[in-house]
């Protein structure tokens, strides 16, 4: 099978989110299964320092934007390993820039135009680079024009007549919406700008745009599949996803087995498997203690937060325990992020006031975010949505079990642990309700299960010997590119 995967991000040329870890790992984990894949992607100024060799192809092109034209160029690099070719779209006007969609916590005004000669190079690099695409893959609004310039602009060119499109919704908040005069920057007719298709509320909507020209849609788990068809997680777009329901699926991401081992993980003290996790993961706890200014008591649980400290992640109901809790227990607490300011002074304040308990680093570092996975007993995330989540996927290889909350991807993957009906298949602790007073009694199970290791080790063990490796997610995504290939053979018409 030949795919085309088109994103805005992909490590390790450019990140900025999750986005980018799914665009670097699936294309090897595909190419792995024998598929041939290669990647498209904006050249950004970082690209040109992600430690990959990118050479020019001497391959211009002229896009229409509006009413004027606008050349680029095409660039040719390889993903780690050398198996799945990169292509990246050079225009420095548009992509040579500090950060990739804003700057100072603002949009770029011309987002809408940097994305439409985007997603135009897409579909154009196919015939210059003559490349055979049975599936164009598109991530997230950036890419949603692209099913859309294929249905109605390529629907009957040679070589494109019979590819097929499936879009990958990410995060559904992120919608891409621009005013409706950016229709123009489109070229497209205005009469596709109606609420069947491409407006939204009187903008332009590109994720929209994207659902509606697709062949197929899916997102990162079965689970938020099913909460993006209703309001809230729907964010306006659930009409749009009930009338596609058909096609709309969820396959969950998967995690680096290589980046995320801890046998082999260059950042721990210890290293350890299933089999030997009694002995090293005591060492790279107290390990972390002693990072972290902790006191090194191996019988006080220690719970992890790495991520955003914002409301969406549940740091609210978080901020509410943890004041409660620093007084009343020997818990510990490791957090590793940024986000809302609130949060930031209220835990310098805990942690100046209680060293013994909260330790704080603001920011972010990948060995610290590994030394965490492996040293914490407990991984918190209740988030009030999380459309996969990747980090309890990281505790349960690590043997930390995840506390969560039943959302999205945290659902799919977390089978909680209940002392009056246990469930041979409990790898960690789940709540329901959104709220502080859930989260606390939660995490006052698992402090309660942690104090008899038979049932702690059980859950360890159970996590340790699960598989969520992209190897498993790329078998679905294969499965999913044929039945998109079904769909795209069925007349459908582009209007």
């Amino acid at each position: 099978m030949n795919i085309l995967l088109a994103t805005s991000e992909a490590v390790p040329f450019a990140k900025t989110g999750g986005l980018a870890d799914v665009c670097g790992a699936l294309p090897l984990a595909l190419a792995e299964l024998g598929h041939h894949v290669s990647v498209v992607l904006p050249a950004y100024r970082q690209t040109r320092y992600c430690g990959q060799r990118i050479e020019p192809l001497g391959i211009d092109f002229i896009i229409p934007i509006g009413s004027k034209m606008v050349t680029g160029h095409l660039l040719r690099s390889t993903m780690p390993g050398g198996r799945v070719p990169v292509y990246l779209v050079e225009q420095d006007q548009y992509y040579d820039r500090d950060e990739l969609y804003n700057v100072d916590g603002k949009d770029y005004v011309d987002n809408c135009e940097r994305f439409v000669f985007f997603s135009r190079a897409v579909l154009e690099a196919i015939r210059l680079l003559d490349l055979p695409v049975d599936v164009l893959h598109v991530n997230d609004w950036q890419t949603g024009l692209v099913p859309a310039y294929l249905k109605i602009e390529y629907h009957n060119v040679p070589r494109y007549e019979n590819i097929a499109a499936l879009l990958t919704v990410h995060n559904l908040s992120y919608q891409g919406q621009f005013w409706h005069w950016d229709m123009l920057l489109t070229g497209l007719d205005w009469k596709y700008f109606n609420w069947h298709q491409m407006e939204f509320h009187g903008n332009l909507n590109l994720l929209k745009t994207g659902m509606v020209f697709s062949d197929s849609i899916n997102t990162v788990s079965p689970r938020y599949a099913q909460e993006i068809q209703s309001s809230p997680l729907g964010c306006g777009l659930e009409g749009v996803l009930q009338h596609r329901h058909d096609v709309l699926s969820g396959i969950l991401n998967g995690i680096d087995p290589q980046e995320w081992n801890p046998e082999t993980d260059p950042h721990l003290t210890a290293h350890y498997n299933a089999a030997t996790v009694d002995q090293g993961k005591p060492l790279c706890k107290k390990a972390l203690q002693q990072e972290l200014g902790l006191p090194q008591e191996p019988g006080a649980p220690l719970i992890g937060i790495v991520g955003r400290l914002i409301d969406q992640k549940g740091f609210d109901l978080v901020a509410e325990v943890m004041q409660r809790w620093v007084q009343t227990s020997d818990v510990q607490w490791a957090i590793l992020g940024t986000g809302q300011p609130q949060y930031h002074q209220l835990l310098e304040t805990l942690a100046q006031r209680f060293p013994q308990r909260v330790a704080l680093r603001l920011g972010f570092s990948n060995p610290l975010a590994h030394q965490i996975e492996a040293g914490a007993d407990l991984f918190l995330m209740p988030s009030r949505f999380e459309p996969c989540g990747l980090n309890q996927l990281y505790s349960l290889r690590y043997g930390t079990v995840p506390l969560v909350r039943a959302t999205g991807g945290l659902a799919d993957t977390i089978t909680g642990f209940d002392a009056q009906s246990p469930n041979p298949a409990a790898n960690g602790f789940v709540f329901y309700e959104p709220s502080a007073l859930a989260l606390g009694e939660c995490l006052r199970q698992a402090c309660d299960a942690y104090r008899r290791p038979e049932i702690w080790k059980k859950l360890i063990q159970v996590g340790m010997h699960q598989d969520w490796s992209w190897s498993r997610s790329a078998r679905e995504y294969v499965a999913l590119y044929q039945k998109t290939m079904e769909r795209a053979k069925k007349p459908q018409p582009a209007g």
